[in-house]
């Protein structure tokens, strides 16, 4: 967006001030625009800067749930899962997981067959099955046979997390919502001991603005104590840091998710092939550090993940030099005293404070169902607002792609459309010359980074790369050697002239070398 109109837009009349990039203040953004609301959300960062660009990348129902009572909890992910399966095909695509039965090892085949069977009849539908041991090592190939009596498998679903906060509020612009990144809270505004506004820094500008709305809305995931701070309310987050190893797909080659038991504490690890690298999650600690800083991995973490890997796949004797990136997400889980992080729960809740609603916790796969909750708590506060809340579609459906898109395939065509609906057609027809073909060693093509320098409100280099696109993740060195490349398509988008683009690199580099790469031993 064009930054030189922000002191006229701030200045409008809105009905509701979403604070929150991420993917929970982006769904509530999008089921207020639909409905109606004048409604404006802002992030002090870039969005989806937080958690929601550092999940562990699954759409899913909450198997283990499950087994710790959370019965409606899973119910409405599964359905969740499902319906993001159906309209966000291209973005959300399933995913199988294969969990090995070993001899002598929890859960037991018909335990876990038994969970299996409520989780299939939740989604209505069968994904389960039974596998041999030599089936099962065909999924996985290299996996430890010592013990290997067979396998279960089931399907949930994977997404581009970055891309999903993208999609949303793509979608929620096209209804008439507005989304500032680089905008953060200074201040809570009151009237009367009421919040009724804030008090909002444009780091980019470096101006302030003072913005009023019926109501203020905190989606602040983890920092979202500190905004309530503000309003007299006690801290009721516990931040728990998940973290996880990238590795190339030949180096740990996987035809479907394995899930596994850790060999030291038995928390689930899970590895599997996403966006032309493999995967490998997650930890699940306290996060004792601040959370204004980038987060990193520590070496204990990365320590752990790859010791589950080389107890999983022992013929292929990983080494931390196979590991090309790693990164780090918080999760603003709500605390309940669990003296194990895993043992907390992930619901969300919300609350309302001197006219201050928060929404914290919850999961990916849930942002419709919160965002709508969120709605209707936010009703009563809005007494000249009638809606009907029934669940709508999650996203509009959008034209199949034409002309030039035609060059590339079905699953390369499907893609685009899930990661930016109605605009592929146009990221398509602004594709110069080799700019659709696809990166190697990716599932992303050229002309995506053009697109995003042009179109998606990237004002520093990790936006690129980090999440608009996901090279930093998915090539060595944070992408180093396709660096020239990028310049030449996005320098002149982005309006930079050749000290910024250096300086850009640089801050870059040392970002990536500092939070995203193998911690020092």
């Amino acid at each position: 967006m064009n930054r030189e109109g922000l002191p006229a837009l701030l200045a409008r009349e809105w009905d509701l001030l979403i604070i929150g990039g991420g993917i929970t203040g982006a769904g509530i953004l999008l089921e207020a625009a639909r409905r109606g609301l004048a409604a404006l959300l802002v992030e002090q960062k870039d969005f989806a800067w937080g958690t929601s660009s550092r999940s562990s990348k699954l759409v899913h129902g909450g198997l283990r749930y499950l087994k710790q009572g959370r019965l409606g909890m899973t119910f409405e992910s599964v359905h969740e899962r499902q319906a993001l399966l159906r309209d966000a095909a291209g973005l959300v695509e399933p995913q199988g997981f294969a969990f090995g039965d070993y001899l002598g090892r929890k859960p037991g085949r018909r335990q876990f067959m038994l969970g299996l069977a409520i989780y299939d009849w939740m989604a209505g539908r069968r994904t389960r099955r039974l596998l041999s041991a030599d089936e099962f090592a065909m999924l996985a190939p290299h996996v430890a046979r010592a013990g290997l009596q067979g396998g279960m498998l089931y399907q949930d679903a994977k997404t581009d997390d970055a891309r999903l906060v993208l999609r949303v509020l793509q979608e929620a612009r096209q209804h008439g919502g507005v989304a500032v990144n680089y905008l953060g809270v200074a201040a809570l505004l009151r009237t009367q001991d009421t919040v009724d506004g804030a008090l909002l820094h444009d780091a980019v500008g470096h101006h302030d603005h003072r913005v009023r709305a019926r109501l203020v809305i905190s989606a602040t995931g983890a920092w979202a104590d500190g905004l309530r701070g503000q309003v007299g309310g006690v801290p009721r987050l516990r931040p728990l840091r998940g973290s996880h190893l990238l590795l190339p797909a030949w180096r740990l080659p996987l035809a479907q998710a394995v899930s596994l038991m850790h060999p030291h504490d038995g928390r689930p690890v899970f590895a599997y092939p996403w966006e032309g690298v493999t995967l490998v999650g997650t930890t699940d600690v306290d996060h004792g550090a601040g959370l204004d800083a980038e987060v990193a991995i520590t070496r204990a973490e990365f320590d752990y993940l790859l010791a589950a890997l080389r107890w999983q796949f022992p013929a292929l004797e990983l080494v931390e030099n196979d590991v090309i990136a790693t990164f780090s997400g918080v999760r603003p889980v709500v605390a309940s005293g669990a003296l194990d992080p895993s043992q907390e729960a992930r619901e969300h809740a919300l609350w309302v404070e001197q006219g201050l609603l928060t929404v914290a916790g919850g999961k990916l796969t849930t942002f419709r169902a919160i965002a709508l909750q969120a709605l209707r708590m936010a009703a009563p506060l809005l007494p000249h607002w009638r809606a009907d809340l029934r669940k709508l579609p999650v996203f509009t459906a959008v034209a199949p792609l034409t002309g030039s898109a035609m060059q590339l395939d079905s699953e390369q065509r499907l893609r685009l459309l899930g990661r930016h609906g109605a605009q592929a057609q146009a990221l398509c027809d602004a594709a110069q010359d080799g700019e659709l073909a696809m990166i190697p060693g990716t599932q992303t093509v050229w002309a995506q980074l053009r697109w995003g320098a042009r179109m998606e409100c990237v004002e520093h280099l990790d936006d690129l790369l980090l999440r608009r696109t996901r090279l930093g993740l998915q090539l060595a060195g944070g992408a180093l050697a396709i660096l020239p490349r990028v310049r030449a398509i996005c320098q002149q988008e982005l309006g930079w002239s050749d000290a910024r683009w250096e300086e850009e690199q640089a801050r870059y580099l040392a970002l990536w070398r500092g939070h995203y790469s193998v911690p020092a031993p």
